[in-house]
């Protein structure tokens, strides 16, 4: 049977249309999970579903499925997420859910067999934006614990690269091997509080010094470890934070990211290690507890392997690269097997109202999306 192809009109058509739900006048998209834009988004997809000719089911989580009316007992399940950041960009997650709607729209239409053994999904609250959100993830961390996991046979997620190294080696497919590890330091400084006017240089036990000293060593640390491995302070404080009172506490939380496991662990024992120095110099001491550990998501190797051949069957650019951003692939990979596929983001912007990928890569990356599918189904 010839392959189907995926209509580019229709497929950048419902990237607009979702685009302008929680739209912004610069381009941009809030779609944080429970907006009543976000709530929107899910029934607008839902209707788009049924007007196809699909069949969506909204669960107790509020992730939106869809598939064929006679959908097999068993499904190789795609899709991604359509909430957002604030003021997020417009492809990041609704790329992957718009994609999935499009191959599943274009196979059900050719009435291809590899129709009824899809389904596809808009999980609820990846981007874990608000407090309460436990860090995102929430839809795909449920159904890996619904009944319904036992009918799905493995997991796609087609997405944006989110970063620059695609584009800049040139690539248009990238089949992710998987997802770095992500650990997060709390490292605090201990000395004593007193009056900044009054009390000479040679006499302060200043922790807010030993901080910003062990925070500018941390990121040459990082960088001298390895090129793979990336790390961030994003939050640091001084207390009592005040411009007249020597801080007596100072903390950062230092994150890592890594496809190594090795190479987070050196790191944080070099950073900590280089921190006691300083804090010592300083007459500070040093506490430091982990805040959260994600280790490193290896993706499943067939899938990975499919969706290499598939790639490679355009004759277009192909790589392969860790992810450095967490995705519900992450999660599924646990449970199913797993695999994921890029396209390029335009100067590797995300969550930006400026995130942007030619349309012609994201036709080409929904018709790879459909091409696997099809293998997926040949191979069962």
């Amino acid at each position: 049977m010839a392959r189907p192809a995926v209509s580019a009109r229709r497929l950048l058509n419902d990237l607009d249309g979702l685009a302008a739900i929680g739209g912004r006048p610069d381009g941009g998209v809030d779609r944080v999970a429970g907006s009543a834009e976000d709530l929107r988004a899910r029934r607008w997809l839902a209707e788009r579903m049924r007007a196809r000719g699909l069949v969506p089911r909204t669960d107790d989580t509020r992730n939106v499925f869809g598939h064929t009316p006679n959908a097999a007992g068993h499904r190789l399940l795609v899709g991604s997420h359509t909430d957002t950041v604030p003021a997020g960009g417009r492809l990041d997650g609704a790329y992957g859910v718009i994609a999935a709607l499009e191959v599943l729209t274009t196979l059900h239409e050719h009435g291809h067999p590899a129709a009824d053994a899809l389904e596809i999904v808009s999980f609820w609250d990846e981007e874990g934006v608000q407090p309460e959100s436990s860090g995102g993830m929430v839809g795909s961390t449920a159904l890996c614990e619904d009944p319904h996991l036992a009918e799905i046979t493995g997991f796609v997620e087609l997405h944006i690269e989110q970063g620059p190294r695609m584009e800049l080696a040139g690539q248009e497919l990238c089949v992710v091997d998987g997802i770095v590890g992500v650990d997060r330091h709390l490292i605090r400084t201990v000395g004593e509080p007193n009056h900044a006017g009054t009390t000479p240089f040679p006499l302060r036990r200043d922790a807010g010094r030993a901080m910003t000293r062990a925070a500018a060593a941390a990121h040459d640390l990082v960088q001298s470890i390895s090129d793979a491995l990336v790390g961030n302070i994003g939050s640091f404080t001084l207390d009592p934070g005040a411009p007249n009172v020597i801080p007596g506490a100072a903390q950062m939380v230092l994150e890592l990211r890594s496809p190594h496991e090795d190479d987070l662990t050196r790191c944080a024992e070099l950073v900590l290690e280089r921190t006691r120095a300083i804090a010592a110099e300083e007459g500070c001491s040093v506490e430091h507890r982990i805040l959260s550990r994600k280790p490193v998501v290896a993706f499943d190797e067939s899938m990975r392997t499919l969706l290499e051949k598939v790639c490679r069957g355009t004759g277009r650019p192909t790589g392969a690269l860790y992810s450095y951003a967490g995705h519900d692939a992450g999660v599924m990979s646990a449970h199913v097997p797993t695999a994921m596929v890029f396209v390029p983001s335009t100067r590797g912007v995300s969550h930006s109202p400026d995130e942007h990928t030619p349309d012609q890569l994201l036709t080409q990356g929904a018709q790879v999306l459909l091409e696997a599918v099809i293998t997926h189904h040949d191979h069962h």
